[in-house]
């Protein structure tokens, strides 16, 4: 489906036109009729575990929430007239029957099985936004009933926080608002906040073969989160993160203001690209630099089963090899144990020709011991297909995917000196007392060694080798030792300690984890000294970029509407200040009818990577091959609202 030449016109406009994936709901009265049907796809072998394992986490304390919880000054009623008075139709609430719309709705971005439960907090409201102007209404009129905000893109929060909390709260979910707009001549794109990255490279590969994007290697995780929060992925060692190639950015602030990259200003463009999802506004697009690919590139997929000893041995060379491959080599690594032996699949991307990808392989790391069938020359698009696990490309707009159902919890470490043979051999010993464990591996260097750390929030950068993941799943009829696997984790997590960054011991905002601590929006005495309290995860998430990042959520949240319990806090918390945007007509927000030009003077720390200017957003998109992929309509009755 080839969207039309005004689309980046339309980014400034609300559209009529049903969206691609749109979901449709209709409402009566206070009644929802809607969503009977979600394609779903259930990718079963291959590397369907291992989307989920990069990018789904879960939480222990989410079973203790109550269910629904209710508290504070709210009022459906209120919600709901003021959402139908701006125009919101398309949005349903809570119910009772587990078999209802409102729970095919909730589910279906749900990736973890234990969201699902009765024990898990749940949304009184889910809204689905279809253009800009919608989702700003909303915004307000969540503000100005002092409900609380989940912003749910892909679904993919590691810790579920895009669509649970312990206050009375909305899901405002970004399916809808999945359009993609691809500018080849000028190598940009236009990218609702709703889109996955898959439906994003399908949209890329369908127009070009010489461009691409880089970004994490999950077709289904949403792209307002990912790059909200930085976005690393197999190209990153050649034009770091995604969000080092945001070139400007349309924001909704807690007033419903809609805010260009000129409008928000250097601090606040900067904190939302790498400071993390949910915590500054709602994204409603990001412009993004689209990134020179050969025409054929080289991917390699492998598994080694081998004993621990020699597995060991891989790891250890492989470490040397991740961060001083040439720029345009990525050599990622999974790993686990499976009875007496380990197995190792190694994922490999280079952007070259097979002959060449190989001769590189030969040399710097003959023991893998790669034969030249296993080296694959496809395009890029296939190729975020292949690395994904998936068959066809045309499987990466598919955003229903389903993979794997196991519950996880996850932890991160950065690396900043090599880790000794015997460690890794430890490490993989312990991995074989617990057959759910295993860990993801990926090198640094390239060109995230040459951005500054204070480029975006980001500040793994420089002297950062290796990033190591560490993942624990079970089935759902192992919830009985939920206990045991968390302390599985952290027996590991703290056996690495001695062999990882230190004071503090870093994290990744993506790889968000509450086991670091959080804070209770309810209990005002635990929010009196915020920053302080934040600062325990936002130095080891954002290091020194953390004062920025408090300055940034003064200026544009100072009453702290959009807040998690892991989020920046601002220091204004809840004290009646304004945003950036000045605020009229009784509390509502001057919404603009059109976003300006945003080309004017922006502030060199907020530049992105080779981009000198922003274009101007009201351009024709002048694209041959825009696309959005499938468009998966669900007719409720005739009178339908199409969003």
């Amino acid at each position: 489906m080839l969207l039309s030449d005004s689309f980046e016109s339309d980014l400034l406009r609300s559209s009529q036109t049903p969206k691609p994936h749109s979901v449709v709901v209709k409402c009566e009265g206070n009644g929802v009729n809607f969503v009977d049907h979600f394609d779903r796809r259930f990718k079963e072998g291959g590397l369907g575990w291992l989307c989920r394992s990069l990018t789904l986490r879960f939480f222990l304390f989410i079973v203790l929430l109550q269910t629904c919880v209710r508290g504070g000054d709210v009022n459906d009623n209120l919600l709901s007239s003021c959402l139908n008075s701006h125009g919101v139709h398309n949005f349903t609430t809570l119910s009772t029957d587990t078999n209802s719309d409102y729970f095919k709705l909730l589910h279906a971005s749900m990736q973890n099985p234990l969201f699902a439960k009765p024990t898990v907090s749940k949304p009184s409201f889910i809204v689905m936004p279809g253009s800009k102007e919608e989702l700003s209404s909303t915004v307000h009129c969540c503000t100005r009933e002092s409900w609380t905000i989940r912003l749910r893109s892909g679904g993919h929060s590691y810790e579920g926080l895009s669509y649970t909390a312990d206050t009375p709260f909305v899901i405002v979910d970004m399916m809808n608002l999945n359009r993609i707009s691809i500018d080849v001549l000028s190598e940009t794109a236009w990218v609702e906040s709703g889109a996955t990255l898959g439906e994003l490279y399908y949209a890329i590969a369908q127009s070009t073969d010489t461009l691409g994007f880089t970004a994490g290697w999950c077709p289904t995780v949403g792209s307002g989160g990912h790059i909200s929060g930085g976005g690393f992925g197999m190209m990153s060692r050649k034009y770091g993160l995604a969000a080092d190639n945001v070139v400007d950015a349309i924001l909704i602030d807690s007033n419903g203001a809609i805010l260009d990259r000129e409008k928000m200003g250097d601090d606040v463009f900067w904190a939302i690209r790498g400071g993390g999802g949910g915590v500054w506004g709602a994204i409603y697009a990001w412009k993004i630099k689209l990134l020179p690919v050969p025409e054929k590139l080289t991917v390699f997929r492998v598994t080694k089963n081998v004993g621990i000893e020699d597995a060991s041995s891989l790891l250890h060379k492989w470490q040397y090899v991740a961060d001083e491959l040439d720029e345009d080599f990525t050599v990622s690594v999974l790993g686990g144990v499976n009875g007496n032996d380990a197995w190792l699949m190694f994922l490999g991307l280079h952007l070259g020709r097979k002959d060449a990808a190989k001769t590189i392989i030969d040399e710097k790391f003959p023991e893998l011991g790669l034969v030249d069938k296993e080296f694959q020359e496809m395009s890029w698009g296939e190729s975020m297909a292949f690395l994904s696990g998936l068959d066809t490309i045309s499987e990466l707009n598919n955003r229903f995917l389903k993979f794997d159902e196991r519950a996880f919890k996850t932890k991160v470490d950065f690396t900043k000196v090599s880790v000794p043979l015997n460690v890794f051999r430890h490490a993989l010993e312990m991995l074989s007392e617990q057959p759910g464990g295993f860990i993801a591996l990926n090198g640094f260097g390239g060109k995230m060694s040459e951005i500054s750390t204070d480029f975006t929030p980001f500040p793994h950068r420089k002297g950062t080798k290796l990033m190591f993941e560490y993942i624990i799943a079970w089935n759902q009829d192992e919830e009985s030792k939920i206990g045991e696997f968390s302390e599985w984790l952290a027996k590991f997590y703290d056996y690495l300690e001695p062999f990882v960054s230190k004071e503090p011991r870093v994290g990744y905002v993506n790889h968000i984890d509450l086991d670091i601590g959080g804070i209770d929006w309810r209990n005002k005495s635990s929010t009196t000294n915020a920053v302080e309290i934040a600062r325990n995860w936002g130095e080891r998430y954002f290091s020194s970029n953390y004062e920025r990042l408090v300055k940034a959520k003064t200026l544009i949240d100072p009453n702290n509407v959009f807040n998690h319990p892991q989020k920046v806090d601002g220091g204004s918390s809840c004290t009646g200040g304004k945003s950036v945007v000045d605020v009229d007509r009784d509390g509502e927000s001057e919404v603009e009818d059109d976003v300006e030009d945003s080309a004017g003077e922006s502030g060199a720390e907020g530049d992105t990577v080779g981009e000198d200017d922003v274009d101007d957003l009201s351009g024709e998109s002048g694209a041959e091959g825009d696309t959005v992929g499938e468009y998966v309509e669900i007719v409720v009755s005739e009178n339908e609202r199409r969003l």
